[in-house]
């Protein structure tokens, strides 16, 4: 396991998981039930989120190098571009559905299915998929990109609200998205230098 390559996959994740619905979904759900419960939820939709990235990265990663650098690039790019591009979206279909009852499994449960559904094909997902296939050190990108996950879904189920009252959303996005680029860049230089 590489830490620097689990840090790098943290920050890029975090960054980019900051703007996103999933984040949105997590801190209206924990506005309206037990974080731990919410929490609990959630970090089992990202763990299955990241386990479906990681093995698509894995299968990425069979291509020729030059192939994977481009592929990467190109989806790094798009994903900035995305970033750039986002629209504010109508978050009630992310939303969940209150449960009959209170209780931890059921809590847990309507969380996981609300994120696991929201994270799908997501771009923090995709870029899951081509970390892993650039570094080829799955067990390091997936701990960084879980531990990212969670660390925005519990910023946004404690504190979301406070954040951006000192960050505006702009900046995170911004942010995120010159990462990606500067990754996108880095990547294509690569597949062409060979």
């Amino acid at each position: 396991m590489s830490l620097t390559i689990a840090a790098l996959t943290f920050g890029i994740i975090f960054l980019a998981e900051l703007p996103d619905k999933t984040a949105l979904a997590s801190l209206v759900l924990g506005t309206r039930y037990r974080a731990g419960y919410v929490f609990a939820g959630i970090a089992a939709a990202f763990a299955l989120q990241v386990g479906l990235a990681l093995a698509a990265g894995s299968l990425l990663a069979l291509l020729p190098q030059r192939w994977v650098e481009g592929v990467t690039g190109l989806l790094f790019l798009i994903g900035a571009l995305m970033l750039l591009w986002h629209r504010d979206e109508e978050e009630d279909g992310h939303a969940a559905k209150e449960p009959s009852s209170g209780s931890f499994w059921k809590v847990a449960g309507a969380s996981f299915v609300v994120v696991a559904i929201a994270e799908f094909g997501d771009l923090t997902q995709i870029m899951t998929a081509n970390l892993a296939a650039k570094y080829a050190d799955p067990i390091s990108v997936g701990i960084g990109a879980w531990l990212a996950l969670c660390a925005v879904g519990g910023i946004a189920i404690v504190g979301g609200q406070k954040l951006l009252q000192y960050v505006p959303m702009k900046v995170i996005v911004r942010v995120a998205a010159g990462v990606m680029l500067l990754m996108a860049a880095f990547s294509v230089f690569n597949a062409v230098t060979g």
